[in-house]
């Protein structure tokens, strides 16, 4: 049986700890300097159809249809090596493993993200991620619908959940109630998208930056 804790801190990754906007923007710059004008909008318009599809973003399954649409181009290849080869560990947010270490004062930081099961580890692995949390990782589908999983693998007598989804955080919140303290960080399209945060009830704590949980003291959570 897993080990219980006093608090589980559960992150989110793709525009809470990483700036996966800026890692989509200048992978689109890339393809329309590569492959000419439309060739960035056809790329995203092909991601949109797979996350449908699929339900959780599969870069891999948009490059592979990418190829297929530019079969006889061998830039076509080298647009995976792109794409896996990325500086992942450039693009985490001024002091995001500052807050993994600061959290640790209360309680265990594990990772909570969506994603498939090649490049999302991938990601977290060239973003020092992976080692930061000590291999600490749940990466699911939809991470909402298998909260018994979490914590079944994770037990804990109390939660505090970072995303980017304020949508996603109030849902954790109607599930969990006050076993769950949920941290909303501004940051990424999702965060600042009126529609996304239409009838949407506040996050328990608001950030700009997931660099101010730097100052946040998190030990009316634990016991004394």
């Amino acid at each position: 049986m897993s080990e219980t804790h006093d608090v589980i801190f559960l992150f989110d990754v793709d525009n809470t700890l990483l700036d996966n906007d800026r890692m989509k923007s200048d992978l689109g710059k890339h393809v329309e300097a590569t492959f000419g004008e439309g060739a960035n909008d056809r790329l995203w318009a092909l991601y949109e159809e797979e996350r449908a599809k699929h339900g959780y973003a599969d870069f891999l399954g948009t490059l592979e249809r990418f190829r297929l649409e530019h079969l006889h181009d061998p830039r076509a290849l080298l647009l995976a090596n792109w794409v896996m080869d990325y500086p992942f560990i450039e693009r985490l947010y001024p002091d995001a493993l500052g807050v993994v270490r600061h959290v640790r004062q209360w309680g265990l930081p594990v990772i909570l993200t969506d994603g498939d099961g090649v490049f999302q580890p991938h990601k977290l692995e060239r973003a020092g991620l992976w080692t930061a949390f000590d291999g600490h990782v749940l990466n699911y589908i939809h991470k909402e619908e298998e909260l018994d999983s979490v914590r079944r693998a994770y037990p804990s007598r109390h939660y505090v959940l970072i995303d980017d989804k304020l949508k996603l955080l109030n849902a954790v919140k109607s599930a969990w109630g006050n076993a769950v303290t949920t941290v909303f960080p501004r940051q990424g399209h999702y965060a600042n998208d009126p529609d996304s945060l239409a009838d949407q009830g506040p996050a328990d704590i608001e950030v700009d930056r997931i660099a101010d949980l730097m100052e946040h003291d998190f030990s009316a959570l634990s016991p004394a």
